[in-house]
Order: structure tokens, then sequence, then C-alpha cells
């Protein structure tokens, strides 16, 4: 694919990407974005979800095209309309979902991915590449057979294969085993010694600092700074990360409820695999009317806690969590509902709700446990319907009545389903896992206002979220997990965004006592 113009810019640049802005219906994902890769660099490209990396990506990769902006490969100003351009040029990219099939073997998947032959000499470049980069792989060996690391050797083998100058790599290590990161680590390092430049995509800062020369940090669809990992702290990085400006303070009255209504003591949760992370010494208390923020950046135990909340991962000991002071740890998550626990996780669609399923059946499946929704042991559709259609009403959801799927629903249109359906149950607590993430102003208004009132009624709640404008404005008091650690809880309004960074980081704040810093 021939440059559009012979224009110079950022010569000594393999790529320079210059003023790229992409807008989606009330969503600016990049705004005025500047990014420039040097060739032999590892370049960690970091910010929060929804921050705008994705979106900068794709627009890289040919996936998407930018509203405005230009791209420049080498100095020359390109118009990258494709991913077949993208690769002509030397652009690779290794997706965090691996786009393999099972049923067949190595040769015959990168064959079908390069679209070329599968015979003897592709096997033969196979073994080549892979042995020279230290990517162990059979040709022949059928891909149902390998581990997650060397199903992650064939991806990264076909961009190879293609002589890419630039390998763009999204949160690769996600799924992998420490031995099998360190392997990717070494294969990486070669290849920048090599001369290739990597993007690198990662929320695992320890990784960043240990990995990459250089970052560029994203909030907001913007860059907002740009750093040397090796310099810093995964707490500064953090503090990078959520931007310099301090978010409002929180606009909350002070709590003055003395009554515990949800506590976990010493809760410890072993990781079950090498992918996930294990929760130690977990120690907190809401009291009724409070909203209790946990912030961390993600892959910290955030999702496990919820789990282990819920009663999704079951406690061998009954004694970790109490609602009011009644053991649930060993309830299962319908016995902990009934009990007046209801949680909202992170995943909307596949784990809040059923993509196939329609609103009505949606709203049943959690909601039979503390709703009338049955006749005489069956599920009354009727009941269902109206409940479905109460939550559509009174949170304003925009859709095609409780008979739509929840697949046909927009972002934010669908998690103010799922917030409602859990707060219309009347939930003594309320666990709530990035409850505005992805979801444009308005929606986050509404669920933000949701949240506040069902706290103003009686309610506890645990508002776990990435993002720190969300938990400085809604939440009485504020902590961190890091790495399955829970720090110690602060009075919101008594700690900046700087000191909560720290807090991620795994560090504890001098000079605090009771919850208050001194």
């Amino acid at each position: 694919m021939p440059p559009t113009s012979s224009q110079n810019t950022d010569a000594s640049a393999l790529v320079a990407l210059h003023n790229i802005s992409k807008a989606y219906p009330g969503v600016l994902a990049n705004d005025a974005v500047n990014l420039v890769l040097e060739a032999g660099s590892i370049h960690a490209l970091l910010g929060e979800n929804g921050a705008g990396k994705s979106t900068l990506v794709k627009i890289l990769y040919g996936l998407l095209a930018p509203d405005t902006g230009t791209i420049h490969w080498q100095g020359q100003q390109v118009s990258i309309t494709e991913p077949n351009v993208a690769r002509q040029l030397g652009i690779a990219m290794v997706f965090q979902h691996f786009s393999l099939f099972d049923s067949l073997n190595v040769l015959e998947n990168i064959a079908l991915g390069m679209g070329v032959k599968a015979d003897d000499t592709l096997a033969r470049r196979i073994v080549e590449v892979s042995e020279r980069y230290g990517l162990p792989l059979d040709p022949q060996r059928s891909v149902y057979t390998l581990s997650v690391g060397a199903r992650q050797r064939i991806e990264i083998v076909r961009c190879l294969l293609q002589d890419p100058k630039l390998l763009i790599m999204d949160e690769p290590t996600s799924v992998l085993t420490p031995q099998e990161v360190g392997d990717l680590f070494e294969t990486l390092n070669v290849l920048a010694e090599d001369g290739m430049a990597i993007l690198y995509i990662s929320h695992k800062l320890e990784e960043i600092r240990t990995l990459c020369s250089a970052a560029t940090i994203l909030r907001g669809g913007r860059v907002v700074a740009a750093a040397d990992p090796r310099q810093e702290s995964v707490a500064s990085l953090a503090a990078l990360m959520m931007g310099d400006e301090l978010p409002p303070s929180s606009m909350r009255k002070p709590h003055k409820g003395t009554a515990r209504v949800f506590e976990v003591a010493e809760l410890n949760v072993l990781a079950p695999d090498a992918n996930t992370v294990g929760l130690r010494d977990i120690n907190l208390h809401v009291s009724a009317g409070e909203i209790l923020g946990i912030a961390g950046v993600a892959g910290n135990g955030q999702d496990e806690l919820l789990q282990a909340l819920a009663g999704e991962r079951i406690s061998d000991e009954a004694v970790h969590i109490k609602l009011d002071g009644r053991p649930l740890g060993k309830l299962d998550a319908g016995a902990r509902r009934r009990r007046g626990l209801c949680c909202v996780p992170e995943e909307r669609l596949g784990h809040a709700a059923v993509p196939s399923l329609s609103l009505t059946e949606n709203v049943f499946l959690t909601g039979h446990h503390r709703r009338d929704l049955r006749t005489f042991g069956l599920i009354s559709y009727g009941r269902s319907k109206r409940f479905a259609q109460d939550v559509i009403d009174q949170f304003n959801v925009q859709c095609q009545g409780p008979e739509a799927l929840a697949s046909s629903l927009s972002g934010g249109n669908l998690q103010k389903f799922i917030v409602g359906r859990e707060i219309m149950q009347a939930p003594r607590v309320l666990v709530i896992s990035q409850p505005t993430w992805g979801v444009d102003a308005g929606a986050a208004a509404a669920i933000h206002k949701a949240i506040v009132e069902l706290a103003a009624q009686g309610s506890a709640v645990l508002l776990i979220s990435q993002d720190l404008d969300e938990l400085m404005q809604a939440t009485d008091r504020i902590g961190a997990l890091c790495a399955g650690r829970l720090s110690d809880f602060y009075l919101t309004r008594d700690v900046t965004v700087q000191q909560v960074g720290l807090l991620m980081g795994g560090e504890a704040l001098a000079g605090a006592h009771d919850g208050v810093v001194a």
C-alpha cells in the first residue's frame, strides 16, 4: 500500500500518530491523541477501562477509521483503511482473545490466518522462527492439546512470519502462568533488540516497570502523561493513570450510621490457578446507609472479592462473612440473596445477564429470590414481565419492552436495567462492581443517583470501581485492593487522589488513625 503523501514528520520514528480523534454517540473515545513509537522500543499504553486504548490501537491496525488526525509511517503519511493495509506496512497485532481453531493443528491455524498453503515450506519456516525467538512450536501438534501459553506462541509466530516492524500486544499476560510470562518477556526483549517496536497494553503495572522503556498514559480519551516506567513505582504509575487533577471531594454528608449491616473478617481465598488472584486477610464492614468504596487497578482481586462475597466461591468458614450479625460463608448465592445480599458483577453480558434471554427472563434469574415471581413453585411469566416493565420505567431503560433480548440493548441501557433489577429487590447490602464502566454521562448519572438513594433508604453499599472520580464523589469511606490485599479504609473527604494512588500501590498512609488521615 503506497503512502498517501510524501510528507515527512518525526523522521526518526517508526510510527507517529497526530491528533487522532474518534467519537461514538455520547462518547469521545480518542481526543486529539498523539503517540510516537521508536524502532527497537517496548512502549506501554496505559489507562483505566474506557480510557481509549482499544480504540487507538484499532485505528492503528485498520479496524477503525479516525474521525480526524493523521498517521505517519517511517516519516510518510499513510491511510490505514483495513488490517490488510496495516500488515502490508509491517504492523502486526496479537489480540487478548485468541482466534484459533482447536480441531486444527498449529500449521493449519497459521496457514489459515496468513491465507497461504499449509505445506512443508511453511512448516519449516514455523520451526525456524519459533526456535530463533524462543517460542517452541510443533507444526503438527493439535491446538486442543496445547496450554494457553503455547496457544499465544502460535499467535505471535503467525505475526512474526509476516516480518513486522511493529507488534501490538493487548493484555498478553492476562491468562499466562508466571513461567510463561517470563518466557514471553525474554522473547519480546529479543525482538526489540532486533529492531522491532512493540506497543504493549496491560493493566499489570509491575510488568510494565519490568519490561517497558516508555509509557503513554490515556485518561478520558486524552494523553495525560508520558513516563519512563523504569523510573516510576507502581503507585506513581497508578497516579499517572488517574491524572494529576484532583477529583471533587465526596459530596455526601458525613455518615453517622453505627449499625454494621455487612462484615467480613480475616477472609482468605486461595487462587484456584495461576491466572487468578488469591485474597488474603480481607477485613471490612459497611453500616446501614453507608457507601464504602474499594479502588484498585484491574487484576488485583476485584473479581475474586465479588465472587467470594456473592457466594460464587464458597468460603470454608462461615464466620468470615456476616449479614446483620448472621454468618453467610456457607450459603450459596441464592441463599445469600434471600437473606438480602444482592450483587452487580462487572461483566454485563454473560455474568449479570444472559444475552440470548429476554429482559423478562433475565429479571427472573435473580429476582425470584426476593420478589414474588413464582406461582405454586413455577415461574410466573406475568409477574416477571411486570417486574421487568417496572425496572424499565423507573430506570428509563431505552428498549423494545420486556420481550427485548438483553443483547439488543446498548451498554448503558443494559447496565441501567441490571442495576435497577438489583436495587428494586430492596437489598440489605448491595455489592456493585464497575457500575458505570463504558456508559455515557447520562446513564452514569442515573446509576449514581440510584445508588445514593438506595443508601439513603438504609441499605449498605459496597462500591468496587477503577474510576477514582466515581469513588471520590460517591463514597463515605475508601480503601484499595493491591495483589489480593485490602488496605485500611479512610474517610473519603479526608484523602486525596494521590493518597488513594499510594493505597492502590500497596502502601500505607502515614499519620492515619481511626480511619482518618491526620
